[in-house]
């Protein structure tokens, strides 16, 4: 009972610790993103015609704001680490980086994240082809590695190869578990970057789903991934404080790519990914609506949505801009809430 009562304390504890701390210093880093002119640039009305004319007003925003997220969850864990290898045990009680349940979550969040800042970079200063940022085979390669050295470091450093499948149980893969790890990454990092296009539209869900596998991890006694995706829903709680209507800051790729990393990682740390899809809905939806968008051009020389992804469809249709991220909101936290359920469940 102790023992529970102090955890569900630590998780508490340093939720909020990253929600006070990133809340104080995030105006700082939009005075440097808009001293140095990080701003965005809108993509003209050639190039994007529903999306430029909707969002013409939202030119010279800064972006990189996910900074204020992972900077914020990596300076606490390491911070408490250190503490715990400098201190004593009592200190040690409120580390959470443990090679075993959030070294690796973490190490591939800061890896993406790295990844999304220098193309936010290079896009900000148009250093690059089609106006700035990475090329596409660079991205593409780059987050596969990223999620193949995750997917090898879980299957041969934690030793872990078993696939569950919800009601049904658990199945050893050997090394096809690698594949298909890196595809859970790169599916789920993917999604959220495409989800990350309104005033708050990917912080909504993410947060969400992060306490959605806060409850799927406590329930398995995995209390340091407990802790990590409580860190991640503090500090974005302050990130939405500054990204709702009108956006302070956007996420930015260093944002929605590490953040959607983390996400599938602690979805298999938690061996539930078969519950993302549920429990990360919107993500989904709104990756969907661009693969059928694509596809119909390509094949029927027609488009089913007005603009894809879905948000600029909903918006082109007449819907406003936080009607469709409050309902997208509802929706993630009505997802997430099913899974939970389907999770917990799966145990009895």
């Amino acid at each position: 009972m102790i023992s529970n009562l102090f955890n569900i304390i630590r998780i508490l504890v340093i939720a909020f610790g990253c929600f006070a701390l990133a809340l104080t210093w995030a105006p700082l880093l939009i005075r440097l993103l808009k001293r140095y002119n990080m701003g965005k640039t809108i993509r003209t009305l050639d190039a994007a015609p529903i999306a430029g004319s909707l969002h013409a007003a939202k030119s010279g925003t800064p972006v990189m704001g996910g900074l204020v997220v992972w900077v914020t969850v990596t300076v606490v864990a390491l911070f408490l680490s250190t503490g715990c290898t400098l201190r004593d045990s009592a200190w040690c009680s409120w580390n959470f980086l443990t090679r075993a349940q959030t070294l690796l979550p973490l190490g591939a969040m800061i890896a993406a994240a790295c990844v999304g800042l220098l193309d936010d970079y290079l896009n900000v200063k148009k250093i690059g082809p089609a106006g700035g940022g990475l090329r596409m085979r660079y991205r593409l390669i780059s987050y596969s590695l990223i999620a193949l050295v995750a997917a090898w470091w879980f299957y041969s450093k934690l030793g872990w190869d078993f696939f569950h499948i919800p009601f049904v149980g658990n199945f050893a893969l050997g090394w096809l578990y690698v594949p298909i790890f890196a595809f859970v990454i790169i599916a789920t990092s993917n999604s959220v970057n495409v989800t990350d296009g309104l005033d708050g539209l990917a912080g909504g869900p993410l947060m969400a789903a992060f306490a959605g596998y806060a409850v799927i991890a406590f329930s398995q006694g995995k209390m340091d991934l407990v802790v990590f995706c409580a860190a991640i829903v503090g500090a974005l709680m302050a990130f939405l404080w500054y990204n709702v209507t009108p956006a302070a800051f956007f996420m930015g790729d260093t944002g929605a790519m590490s953040l959607g990393t983390a996400l599938g990682v602690v979805a298999m740390l938690t061996n539930q990914p078969l519950l993302l899809p549920i429990i990360g809905l919107p993500f989904v939806l709104e990756s969907l609506s661009v693969i059928f968008q694509v596809a119909s051009k390509k094949i029927r020389k027609k488009k089913i949505f007005k603009s894809a992804p879905i948000h600029h469809h909903l918006e082109a249709s007449g819907w406003k801009e936080s009607q469709i991220v409050f309902r997208t909101w509802l929706i993630s936290m009505f997802s997430a809430g099913i899974g939970v359920i389907l999770a917990l469940v799966d145990r009895m």
